[in-house]
């Protein structure tokens, strides 16, 4: 606690206006051999001369605050992306102005292959909390994938893992009910907060409830009355964004 102390004069400077605004977006330079998310970003195999290569590549690291779009649909494609720290979610606004959520990114993971095959950005990637993305110019990537095999076998497996993930999510939709949705949503998350060396029992889901039900088809009120049953049923415990998985071979179960 601060001791109470005489009030100094007040003394007024003149300020420059330019001062006032906004800083711009801080970007530094990535070190891919110092990330804790090496083992999921970088390819199994790279060799040794390689990762400066890889390195010299990312041009910098973007911070991303929570709400602000790293890309909007409709966006000239440059470069793909990969989450350093934090979570983004994917998302197209329907012409009715509805958001519908296509997926969620976490840490180690790539974003921007949407833009490939039209040089257009065809989803909106937005910050779910301040998170840090490491920028990959694209064609200088292909050009690496030309010199460096295992890059290139890299870059076909993140294409390969979002075909998959795409065709789950179809799977997700259209054969499972709403309470399935859920569970499957939550051990999802639980897996791959797994991957990166954190519990996987406990996590924040960055996710409000409105983009769950968004993503996976229903609505925010079914949300809340599953993950409130769950909770009834000691499956989960959930507090505010702060979900703990009690019993998770019941979630396997449902």
């Amino acid at each position: 606690m601060l001791s109470p102390t005489a009030v100094s004069p007040v003394v007024v400077r003149h300020v420059n206006p330019a001062s006032l605004a906004p800083a711009p977006a801080r970007q530094t330079a990535a070190r891919c051999s110092a990330c804790a998310m090496r083992h999921l970003c970088m390819p199994q195999g790279l060799a040794s001369d390689d990762v400066p290569k890889l390195e010299a590549l990312i041009c910098s690291v973007r911070k991303v605050r929570r709400g602000e779009a790293l890309y909007r649909a409709g966006d000239h494609f440059d470069n793909l992306y990969a989450v350093r720290s934090g979570s983004l979610k994917t998302l197209i606004v329907h012409r009715d102005g509805r958001e519908q959520i296509t997926g969620l990114q976490l840490a180690g993971e790539a974003l921007g292959l949407d833009g490939i095959a039209t040089d257009i950005h065809a989803f909106s990637a937005v910050a779910l909390e301040d998170s840090s993305i490491c920028t990959l110019p694209y064609t200088a990537l292909k050009n690496l994938c030309r010199e460096t095999v295992t890059m290139q076998d890299r870059l076909h497996r993140l294409m390969g893992d979002q075909l998959n993930r795409e065709a789950s999510q179809m799977m997700v939709l259209g054969s499972l009910s709403a309470e399935e949705r859920v569970a499957n949503f939550l051990l999802d998350v639980s897996e791959r907060n797994w991957q990166r060396g954190y519990s996987h029992a406990e996590f924040h889901l960055r996710m409000s409830r409105e983009d769950m039900g968004s993503y996976l088809g229903i609505t925010l009120e079914t949300v809340s009355r599953i993950l409130s049953r769950f909770q009834k049923r000691n499956l989960i415990d959930a507090q505010g964004k702060l979900i703990r998985i009690v019993d998770i071979e019941g979630l396997r179960a449902l």
